[in-house]
């Protein structure tokens, strides 16, 4: 399992959270967050690490979100 340092964790979770503001009211809850969150580690992992990066590999899932919570 990949360390990420903490520099990379806060972009982590800012890129989660502005992505969660643009998830509709009716899903967003804790799968969708989860869901995303998935996304954002794994691009990650990949060594995607600049925030645009980040928040663009969960922005890209939010129309299946969409789908699959609604």
């Amino acid at each position: 399992m990949p360390q990420f340092d903490r520099e990379l964790v806060a972009l982590m979770r800012s890129a989660l959270e502005d992505v969660m503001s643009k998830v509709p009211p009716k899903i967003s809850n804790t799968a969708t967050k989860a869901f995303l969150a998935e996304c954002i580690l794994k691009a990650a992992a990949q060594g995607h690490t600049s925030y645009n990066e980040l928040l663009a590999a969960a922005t890209d899932h939010l129309q299946s979100i969409m789908t699959m919570f609604s």
